[in-house]
């Protein structure tokens, strides 16, 4: 490998456990070892998303948990316009990552990304015009893996995915001196996990969002919730002590993803030559609505003008607006607080394991907000 998990870290190397049974291969650049933790994680969620759910699925992958993941689907006027892509005519594969990386398109600057079909001529153009460091994949179209390895001078990282690879039956890592092993998980995501029903109706596009959630929350550091909607992700909490917390967090993600499609900051006019990424940021620090007196400077310069301003009455009434959320958890909701502030960002339907003491508290919040709760019996932790 380059290096370990920091550049101090000279020593490190990456082996099969079974020699000659790699489950990837480096096609072009040099992977780190968080470089790999990403990959692998990333290759696992896709691959699974796009079995249980029948489309092409995408995931961008920072510090080795999703901001976001998505499956082929339309993209919208604000993704579109940012991207320069015509939504009548983008490819599936290149809508899943789009549709990825809008997530928490701030979070997926700089990202490794993952896809579960190969890498088209469309979606390696859209590859080389973003920040990301690297992708995995399960095949390349010809030509495209060696334009994709000539990026970033050579340090673009092109993985390819052993789709037929079975990986064992137990896996293990070394610690401080001590291997911990485990059976790898054996419960595969299905429609089976949402039978049980105990408040409200689940339609069938909810039971899609809530599939495509469990499969992304296996493969986020937790503890995680993750709010989706239209095979989406629109906000992911990932790594929090506390699930409330990792709710709010997320929540808040979910509430900038529909602002940024509010009129007045989706049809915002920059300066020319203000880089996409900036366009993006300035959208988020806008609706976020605390610009500093530096970045209001700033701002003002990249647009030319007083940047503008939503109203707390204009910012509720659309934020009101937004309903048909999902919202998945890999743990027992422990309170009834994460159904209420989930509610705040309109979820009408969850899904999580229950079981914990007060799960009839949380079954009554449900009721009480007219959220249909489903109760899959299956904790997802992943660390």
């Amino acid at each position: 490998m380059r290096y370990g998990m920091n550049p101090q870290q000279t020593a490190a190397e990456a082996a099969p456990v079974h020699p000659g049974r790699a489950p990837l291969r480096v096609l072009y650049g040099t992977p780190s070892y968080i470089n790999w933790l990403d990959a692998l994680n990333a290759w696992q969620l896709v691959r699974e998303a796009a079995e249980v759910l029948g489309a092409p699925a995408a995931a961008s992958f920072k510090h080795v948990s999703p901001a976001g993941a998505a499956l082929a689907g339309p993209v919208d006027e604000a993704v579109a316009r940012q991207h320069g892509v015509d939504p009548a005519t983008v490819g599936p594969l290149t809508s899943a990552y789009l549709r990825a990386r809008d997530g928490d398109p701030k979070s997926s600057y700089g990202d490794f990304a993952a896809v579960s079909h190969e890498v088209d001529a469309e979606l390696a153009e859209l590859l080389a015009r973003v920040v990301c460091d690297g992708i995995v994949a399960p095949g390349y179209a010809p030509g495209v893996a060696a334009a994709l390895g000539r990026k970033r001078k050579g340090s673009f990282l092109v993985l390819e995915a052993d789709a037929d690879f079975i990986p064992p039956a137990a896996e293990s890592r070394e610690v401080y001196g001590l291997r911990l092993s485990q059976e790898r998980d054996p419960v595969p995501v299905s429609a089976g996990l949402l039978a049980d029903v105990v408040t409200g109706e689940m339609p069938d596009a909810s039971r899609r969002d809530l599939l495509l959630g469990l499969v992304v929350l296996r493969r986020t550091q937790s503890n995680a919730v993750c709010y989706l909607k239209d095979g989406m992700a629109l906000g992911i909490g990932a790594g929090q002590q506390s699930r409330v917390d990792c709710t709010r967090l997320a929540g808040a993600k979910t509430d900038t993803w529909w602002l940024r499609r509010h009129p007045l900051v989706r049809d915002l006019v920059f300066r020319e030559g203000i880089r996409r990424q900036d366009r993006i940021n300035w959208q988020i620090r806008l609706v976020e609505g605390d610009l500093t007196a530096d970045e209001r400077d700033r701002c003002r310069e990249a647009l030319g003008g007083e940047p503008p301003e939503l109203g707390p009455q204009e910012r509720a009434a659309w934020l009101a607006r937004l309903t048909g959320v999902a919202f998945v958890s890999d743990g027992s909701l422990p309170f009834r607080d994460n159904v209420d502030h989930a509610r705040r960002h309109g979820v009408t339907c969850i899904a999580e394991p229950g079981g914990s003491i007060r799960s009839d508290e949380v079954a009554e919040a449900c009721r009480t907000h007219g959220i249909a709760l489903a109760r899959t019996g299956l904790r997802l932790f992943h660390h």
